[in-house]
């Protein structure tokens, strides 16, 4: 497996894995265009053969902010450290450009994302009630303060 730019042609392959992990809250094709478009720091998880496993996007607010815009993992390939891998690149992009902190918005009914976020250092320091609007879910909001 390998990390690569995500790209416009990677946005139908993306579309599946979006509905599965998003369901009612998914992103539409035109939002993916406009994150890239936007010049935002997106990549793609895929195996040996080009399959695609999985995506992450990340938001810069210069000076010193950075937004998880999205991590997803296709369901059949989760828990083997695919997601830990797009996060550690998200991440890495973020000190890179000298962001002091990095904030995301999770699914307050998400635990298993919350125990990845907080093994990197991600505190939770608010709530969104009602931020996923389909299912008028509750965003957590988890900030990672660097050094």
């Amino acid at each position: 497996m390998r990390l690569a730019r995500f790209r416009w042609w990677h946005i139908e392959q993306v579309l599946p894995i979006e509905a599965d992990a998003f369901g009612a809250e998914q992103w539409s094709p035109a939002m993916f265009w406009n994150e890239l478009a936007n010049g935002h720091f997106y990549r793609v998880a895929v195996d040996d053969d080009g399959t695609l496993l999985g995506y992450a996007g990340l938001t810069v607010a210069l000076p010193d902010e950075a937004w998880v815009q999205t991590i997803a993992v296709r369901r059949d390939v989760q828990r083997r450290g695919i997601g830990r891998l797009l996060l550690e690149a998200l991440l890495a992009e973020a000190a890179r450009l000298g962001a002091r902190s990095t904030l995301l918005e999770v699914a307050a009914d998400n635990a298993p994302a919350q125990r990845l976020y907080a093994t990197y250092g991600f505190e939770p320091i608010g709530v969104r009630r009602g931020y996923y609007q389909a299912s008028n879910t509750d965003a957590l909001v988890m900030q990672r303060n660097e050094g």
